[in-house]
């Protein structure tokens, strides 16, 4: 019985520290909870940009894709009509102008000619790159040169207003 009785009393009996040593701390301090919520803070900080920018340059891409798109389009229009193909090389910066991007039919009926695939073609640049965009076609001998640009202000950090451009140039031996 005075065995159960001395450990019963040597649990109860309260611990002394010793000068020097230091004491258990149990849970965490204020200043290791404002530490953590600073780090965490800033790592969702950094989420969020992440996602911003993957938001820009998926668009950027995507006006990227849509211009090689375009661009064969193009060149599948001049292989179809090859004895007017010198028709397509009129596209350049000068002939947009008046081409708005808004009314882009395609005719139902009839024969059309390079003259208006061209124009139809150049509506489809203005409706899907934005009203800045513009081509320029060369050729050189069999070799047809398609150079589409256009306005991607989201495509640079930190730009402001229309001073980063989008530009493909897209070659093929017809």
């Amino acid at each position: 019985m005075s065995l159960i009785v001395n450990r019963i009393s040597a649990r109860a009996a309260p611990r002394r520290s010793l000068p020097g040593a230091r004491s258990r701390q149990r849970g965490f301090s204020l200043i290791e909870v404002l530490i953590a919520m600073l780090v965490i803070g800033f790592g969702l900080l950094g989420l969020a940009m992440m996602q911003t920018l993957s938001v820009r340059y998926s668009q950027s891409a995507n006006y990227r894709t849509q211009a090689f798109n375009l661009a064969y389009d193009l060149f599948d229009q001049i292989r179809a009509n090859r004895a007017l193909s010198a028709q397509f090389t009129k596209i350049d910066e000068g002939s947009f102008s008046g081409v708005t991007g808004k009314n882009c039919s395609r005719a139902t009926s009839g024969f059309v000619g390079p003259a208006e695939s061209a124009t139809r073609w150049k509506c489809q640049v203005r409706s899907t790159l934005g009203a800045g965009a513009f081509a320029q076609v060369t050729q050189d001998g069999a070799r047809t040169t398609v150079t589409i640009s256009w306005s991607d202000a989201r495509a640079a950090v930190g730009a402001v207003g229309n001073n980063a451009n989008g530009r493909i140039t897209v070659s093929s031996d017809l």
